[in-house]
């Protein structure tokens, strides 16, 4: 199911040339999608979030001609090095106002330090450490997407509440991994629940899960929750079926879930998982429509939510951008986030929502059930919607995220 990089970065540039040729006069305003173009997070994120990120573009300059945008895509190869050598390059070499992307959040917090170096801006559709607008919080960033606290707050609740009161964690030994399994843990034991246990895996690399579905099985944990993300979710799911734990009454929730990974690993071994995502592109007249012209631009599979997210945040920059005029957006990142920040955020994919004081961008969340084999009536329809988390409880207070430049 992955897509190729090469076509589609052929398309990209393909589809931005009849704009480059009929605006030559316009303003030019250069975005760059900083991803992992080619590694196991590119199907959850890579090439789909820099297609979400044409698609916007190409939407923005139909309704504002005056303005051209540029699009440029970038391999981070899940390497803080080479991120921040990218980001760098495309900062003080070839003009990029904005980056959007990065599914990693080492990469996340070098690239950050880079922009607020230069006052360019770089906002996260795919990193979901909270502390991006916390410990780590910048007048050059914004957080987008998700984060991991809202996803874990919504799905814990949910399980904890229906009976599901000893976990097990399965994570990832790097940050996001940490970030998920604390989090997630610390609301299950606020709701009265416990942890039965937890196991850390090397990242990357590993794809054998086996000893950890074990260790989850053997521990009698009711939940066993998987703090990954991309292919290293697939493969435990799969490798859970085939031990027997969904069968044997251990619910499994997944912390960063996609509708890939349950098209991925099939129904029949995805049935039940619970999952938190913002956006699905069933859930109403609009999101079926960006999905209706997504899917032929990328081998015919629908936009997840970081694809959405990722045409979600590119739209209200480029908004941004044409408010406060495109020469001082351009001229200072953190007058552009401001601007962000002045104006109420609405788009047909995230809705109603705004971006808060900190960096965050504020918006509903949404708990999910994956579908039976028998409950599915076709190859994308996977979900069914269990709870909505509105935007003022969906993510934790300023107070509780202490940005150091926001005022309690």
């Amino acid at each position: 199911m992955t897509l190729r990089r090469r076509g589609l970065l052929a398309g990209a540039a393909a589809l931005s040339m009849p704009a480059i040729h009929t605006a030559r006069a316009a303003s030019v305003i250069k975005l760059g999608m900083l991803d992992d173009m080619s590694g196991q997070y590119s199907e959850a994120s890579g090439p789909g979030d820099a297609l979400g990120g044409l698609m916007a573009a190409e939407d923005f300059m139909k309704l504002h001609p005056e303005i051209r945008v540029e699009v440029v895509n970038g391999d981070m190869l899940l390497k803080p090095d080479v991120g921040a050598t990218i980001a760098r390059q495309w900062y003080d070499q070839q003009g990029v106002d904005a980056i959007f992307g990065i599914p990693h959040s080492a990469v996340a917090l070098a690239v950050s330090a880079i922009a607020s170096e230069k006052d360019k801006v770089v906002i996260f559709t795919a990193a979901g450490v909270p502390d991006l607008t916390g410990k780590y919080c910048s007048k050059n960033h914004v957080q987008w997407t998700y984060d991991l606290w809202s996803n874990s707050a919504g799905i814990a609740r949910g399980l904890v509440e229906a009976g599901g009161d000893s976990w097990f964690f399965i994570k990832p030994d790097y940050i996001s991994g940490h970030v998920m399994v604390k989090d997630t843990a610390t609301m299950v034991e606020k709701l009265g629940g416990k942890v039965a246990g937890m196991a850390a895996y090397p990242f990357p690399g590993t794809t054998d899960f086996s000893s950890y579905i074990l260790q989850a099985q053997a521990s009698k944990a009711k939940v066993l929750c998987l703090a990954n993300a991309g292919d290293d979710t697939a493969n435990c799911i799969k490798q859970a079926h085939e031990f027997g734990l969904p069968q044997s009454g251990i619910k499994i929730a997944c912390i960063v879930y996609q509708d890939y990974i349950a098209r991925s690993v099939g129904l029949e071994s995805a049935a039940g998982i619970i999952g938190s995502m913002p956006f699905y592109w069933d859930m109403n007249d609009d999101t079926r429509a960006f999905a209706a012209r997504f899917a032929p631009r990328y081998h015919k599979a629908y936009p997840n939510y970081f694809h959405a997210g990722t045409y979600s945040a590119v739209w209200h920059y480029l908004k941004a951008c044409a408010a406060l005029g495109v020469d001082k957006a351009k001229a200072s990142g953190r007058a552009a986030i401001e601007q962000m920040k002045a104006i109420p955020v609405k788009d047909p994919l995230f809705g109603e929502g705004s971006v808060r004081a900190d960096g965050k961008h504020i918006h509903a969340n949404r708990v999910w059930q994956t579908k039976s084999k028998a409950e599915s009536k076709g190859e994308w329809d996977q979900f069914k919607l269990l709870a909505t988390v509105p935007g003022d409880q969906a993510f934790q207070s300023m107070a509780e995220l202490g940005c150091s430049f926001v005022k309690s």
